[in-house]
């Protein structure tokens, strides 16, 4: 078995992210415009028909794939793998807060090296090839022909990207970020996939 689709929606905003602070695998919910974010792309991706809607476990994620169950009823299962890479203690801290007290990070990724997240964290490449991990696993569990929603979080699922498309980590800066509730379509292909769309939004602003 193989999914035709496998469609990857990052979940709506947050407060963490509209003030700019690392979430890591911090559980913070969706705020309103987050939440409104979630349910005005619902009917696209409703539009594609899916069978299978798989969720991180986070609320963000849970919350966001909720709004897409209850246009197509097809129900939520939950896959703890599409956490977003794991901070450690930056969670919570801005960009500047932490390219100032680690220096070396910044230059890294500046660079598009990769570099651990905290001491207690993840690098890109360990969230991206979890993350890849379970996306092959979900796609090879739905019967040929299906599509798969799976709701995850935007850095996580942009490595996972570069992995399934064959390249290495250093791609990761060829794919633009990706936005609050967008979502990309993938086509299994083997060991390597192809990308069919990237980071569509519904068009709500507001």
């Amino acid at each position: 078995m193989t999914a035709a689709r496998v469609v990857l929606w990052r979940h709506g905003e947050t407060e963490w992210n509209a003030t700019g602070r690392y979430q890591g695998q911090a559980d913070v919910a969706l705020n309103d415009r987050g939440l409104a974010q979630a349910r005005a792309a619902a009917p696209r991706l409703a539009a594609l028909a899916p069978q299978r809607i798989v969720a991180s476990d986070l609320v963000r994620a849970r919350s966001t794939a909720a709004e897409l169950d209850a246009l197509t009823g097809v129900g939520v299962e939950v896959e703890p793998r599409l956490q977003e890479i794991n901070v450690g203690d930056w969670a919570g801290l801005t960009n500047e807060q932490v390219f100032a007290a680690n220096p070396d990070f910044a230059e890294a990724l500046y660079a598009g090296r990769d570099a651990r997240r905290s001491p207690s964290g993840e690098t890109g490449a360990e969230a991206g090839s979890r993350v890849a991990e379970a996306l092959l696993d979900i796609a090879e569990g739905t019967p040929d022909g299906q599509v798969v929603v799976c709701v995850g979080h935007g850095f996580a699922l942009r490595v996972a990207t570069v992995f399934l498309l064959g390249l290495d980590y250093a791609h990761n800066l060829t794919l633009g970020g990706l936005w609050n509730a967008s979502w990309s379509i993938l086509q299994p292909a083997g060991e390597r996939w192809r990308l069919l769309s990237w980071n569509n939004v519904s068009g709500m602003t507001e």
